[in-house]
């Protein structure tokens, strides 16, 4: 992706975020130089990967297959594994009308998906094998706010504004926004997404960036190379 387009989508994305009333942290508008400027406050947001993340998976195709997504909180792997401490994230995710988010499953992360505004999220479900793998004729169960919903191999969910479905590990989902653009929120336990997704064709989680201009603000994935270690 060139910088350029992704700085248009940032852009799009906070208007779009801000236009149900929710207001993102001071951190979601600074500037490169801003936060170097804080490199020696800002360990929680880049040991965390708090922020901006734009992704393409590789394909080159954003407006089909993408998403933009924005880390408020994280939780550390540790805690997680002592079953004690910070166990849990909170993402906002923007998806547009028919944009693929590609079917992929979790090794450790259990999220709840929640329709936050906008048109209806559409979610096409299937269960694993025994040892986890995408399995074409497998369905299974998932909460869909606190009720029991089994779901049929390849069954489409259709959330309306301020309904959710909560997806355990194994639950293999993809997703897109139908009929219109969503935001979704995301509550999970502790987000990995360098280790933790397991797509069920070959993808890229995060986008290749061609620099055609500076960037307005810093992916996710821009951190070790812009901030490194204080």
């Amino acid at each position: 992706m060139k910088r350029s387009e992704i700085n248009t989508i940032l852009a799009e994305a906070a208007d779009f975020i801000g236009g149900f009333g929710v207001r993102l942290p001071p951190f979601a508008r600074w500037s490169p130089a801003g936060m170097q400027a804080r490199r020696a406050e800002i360990g929680g947001i880049v040991e965390r990967r708090l922020g901006w993340d734009v992704t393409d998976y590789g394909a080159g195709r954003f407006a089909e297959m993408g998403l933009v997504l924005f880390t408020l909180r994280n939780g550390r792997l540790a805690d997680l594994r002592r079953g004690r401490g910070m166990c849990y994230a909170e993402k906002l995710l923007v998806s547009r009308a028919g944009q693929l988010s590609p079917m992929h499953r979790h090794r450790l992360k259990a999220e709840d998906i929640i329709n936050r505004g906008g048109a209806t999220l559409a979610v096409e479900l299937f269960g694993s094998d025994a040892a986890g793998n995408f399995d074409l004729g497998a369905g299974g169960t998932v909460q869909c706010d606190g009720i029991a919903r089994a779901f049929a191999p390849g069954e489409v969910l259709h959330l309306a504004p301020g309904e959710s479905v909560t997806l355990m590990p194994g639950d293999w989902h993809a997703f897109w926004g139908e009929g219109g653009d969503v935001l979704i929120g995301e509550v999970s336990t502790v987000n990995d997404d360098v280790t933790d997704n397991v797509f069920r064709d070959p993808v890229a989680r995060f986008a290749a960036v061609a620099e055609d201009t500076a960037p307005d603000h810093l992916l996710v994935s821009d951190y070790d190379a812009w901030l490194g270690t204080p």
